[in-house]
């Protein structure tokens, strides 16, 4: 956490636990501001967002690709775009083929194909198709749009699930994009789409809307990792590589406090307090309180600077609450690492993740348990 929002941070734990208990002193160590990442290049290693540029030669960005991304997360996110658009349904003439089941039909004939015209993309569109031609969204966005623009949609599904299932396989093989483009486009020839470089229309515009919503959040996700103002990421590595004056600089702050002291650290601060109590004794901490943590998983995975997995904690190293919010994905249990040493606490905000990785300083419980737990 760095300032504006670590002063507030601050006044808020301060103020959480006097509601619980009165007479406690709060002192922050703002590692950020001593240690943290900073760039020092001025951003020099990043590279433009979209639609911006760096000098000669840099592309804008290209709002098609986020889109592929909203795809990727939800194969089906076009489909139900489209399907949104349907009117109330009309009487067809008699001997009409209805066009669900026309694409149904061609999805089923495709499926019969095996994986082959999809080899590229990964394996599995035998399976997408017949899911696919069984979805409830496929039937009124037939009704919505024609059938070449749906056989576009559909191939652009078909495509996005089998780039999904690679990704969930951390498969190291997802193909570019121009390889993807091609595979989509011979899956939606084989749907009833005119060849590639017929006028789109409709099918370019129903991709940036099933996008578009997501750009803005893409980038600000992007910034939150790796610009200055908020630079998480390089905070961690930073420490993982010169950790000594995060450490140095806490013993520093902890030498000067009286007796009994509670160390309470989220996310990397977690990790730094946890470093530091195994390095050297500090007799005057009786608690070491952590929050959305991953320094178990730094230790179980070899990466944890001061102690490595299998050595047990330091007989140093005061008693350890550790709390999690079940829901967030960068919190970590303890206490099977460390048998009897680690009490770990699930602490449910009720927010999905990530906003659940930053939810334990505005819920009650929190507080309760680390009044609870001090010396």
């Amino acid at each position: 956490m760095r300032e504006p929002g670590f002063s507030a941070l601050v006044g808020r734990v301060a103020a959480g636990l006097a509601a619980q208990r009165g007479g406690l002193e709060v002192v922050p160590y703002d590692w950020g501001a001593a240690h943290g990442a900073r760039l020092a290049a001025g951003g020099a290693s990043l590279p433009p967002r979209s639609g911006t540029t760096r000098g000669p030669g840099s592309d804008p960005g290209d709002e098609t690709t986020t889109a592929w991304a909203v795809l990727y997360a939800d194969p089906y996110a076009e489909l139900a775009s489209v399907a949104a658009e349907a009117g109330p349904v009309v009487e067809r003439p008699p001997g009409t083929v209805p066009p669900q089941q026309h694409i149904r039909a061609l999805l089923t004939a495709l499926a019969a194909r095996g994986d082959e015209p999809g080899a590229e993309a990964g394996p599995g569109l035998a399976r997408a198709a017949t899911g696919l031609a069984a979805h409830p969204l496929l039937g009124p966005a037939a009704d919505a749009v024609d059938p070449a623009d749906l056989a576009v949609v559909a191939a652009r599904s078909l495509t996005a699930r089998l780039i999904s299932d690679a990704l969930e396989a951390d498969s190291p093989l997802v193909p570019v994009g121009e390889t993807r483009d091609a595979v989509t486009d011979r899956i939606a020839e084989a749907l009833g789409a005119p060849p590639r470089g017929t006028e789109r229309g409709v099918r370019t515009w129903l991709l940036r809307t099933a996008g578009a919503a997501a750009s803005r959040a893409v980038e600000r996700r992007r910034r939150a990792l790796t610009e200055a103002a908020h630079p998480a990421a390089g905070d961690i590595l930073r420490y993982l590589s010169r950790g000594a004056a995060f450490r140095a600089g806490l013993c520093a702050l902890v030498a000067g406090l009286e007796p009994p002291v509670a160390v309470v650290g989220h996310s990397l601060g977690g990790i730094i307090a946890l470093d530091t109590l195994i390095s050297a004794p500090l007799p005057q901490v009786g608690l070491l309180v952590t929050a959305g943590s991953q320094g178990p998983f730094l230790y179980e995975s070899g990466s944890l600077p001061s102690l490595e997995h299998p050595e047990p904690l330091p007989p140093h190293v005061p008693a350890w609450l550790n709390l999690y919010d079940p829901r967030d994905l960068l919190g970590h249990l303890g206490a099977e690492l460390f048998p009897g040493r680690v009490t770990d606490v699930p602490v449910d905000s009720g927010q999905p993740f990530p906003a659940a990785h930053s939810a334990y300083w505005t819920n009650p419980a929190v507080y309760r348990h680390i009044v609870d737990h001090l010396p």
